[in-house]
């Protein structure tokens, strides 16, 4: 039997960004899928509305990969349908599954097993934050989350600042949003002052803030971060 196509479908990065996250292939395939592969139901099933799902919510087919379901383990079980011949879309709690995402576990399971996978195009806050950085986008690292320890947090940032100067390599990361604020204050202390870092918070959103400044000029400012989400960039 012919197996299903694995849609990967992007979820808007804000609330009030819905409108403008959607393309229209996006929409047309939402509407051609009655099975979903999701990080948060709740998430999933709103953005399905947004976006102008036509198929009644009740007669969707949902799996949760969340972190409980994780923990069991059972990911092979989410791919009844795909293995069935069914096309299904796996999506993320906001912007591009499988980046900096669980759902890459998905991902590579469906390629093991030799499920077509498909991206869709949509937001993704590590590329938007680096489009507005004005950093180099030829040559450039994410990193995901730095250590929480502050003695191994100092240790890496200084790693990252020399790997930025002597590759010419943009340094993105990230930091759970109510950390932020400790991130910036870390990032000042220890980053030399002509070293450069770009700050993109809330991306999409109405309050959007992208702002490029040297440590130095960022150290004369009073900017809080706590509790929204931001992409971290440095380069020197």
């Amino acid at each position: 039997m012919e197996k299903g196509t694995l849609f990967l479908i992007p979820v808007p990065l804000s609330e009030q960004a819905s409108a403008k996250s959607y393309t229209s292939y996006l929409v047309e395939t939402i509407n051609s899928l009655d099975e979903y592969i999701v990080e948060n139901e709740k998430t999933a099933r709103k953005f399905l509305k947004q976006a102008g799902l036509k198929i009644p919510q009740q007669d969707l087919i949902i799996y949760d990969y969340g972190k409980h379901a994780r923990e069991k383990g059972n990911i092979k079980d989410f791919f009844k349908g795909l293995l069935a011949g069914k096309n299904v879309g796996l999506m993320s709690e906001a912007g591009c599954p499988g980046v900096a995402d669980p759902g890459a576990d998905i991902v590579a399971e469906a390629h093991r097993i030799g499920v077509k996978v498909v991206p869709l195009a949509g937001p993704s806050s590590i590329l938007l934050a680096l489009m507005s950085s004005g950093f180099s986008g030829q040559k450039f690292a994410f990193q995901g989350y730095l250590p929480i320890d502050k003695a191994d947090r100092t240790k890496r940032i200084k790693e990252l600042e020399i790997q930025a100067s002597k590759e010419n390599q943009t340094q993105i990361f990230i930091e759970t949003p109510f950390r932020n604020n400790q991130l910036l204050a870390e990032l000042l202390k220890t980053c030399k002052g002509q070293t450069k870092l770009c700050i993109a918070c809330d991306l999409t959103d109405e309050h959007e803030f992208i702002k490029t400044m040297t440590v130095e000029q960022w150290k004369k400012r009073t900017d809080d971060f706590h509790k929204r989400p931001a992409i971290f960039l440095m380069y020197s």
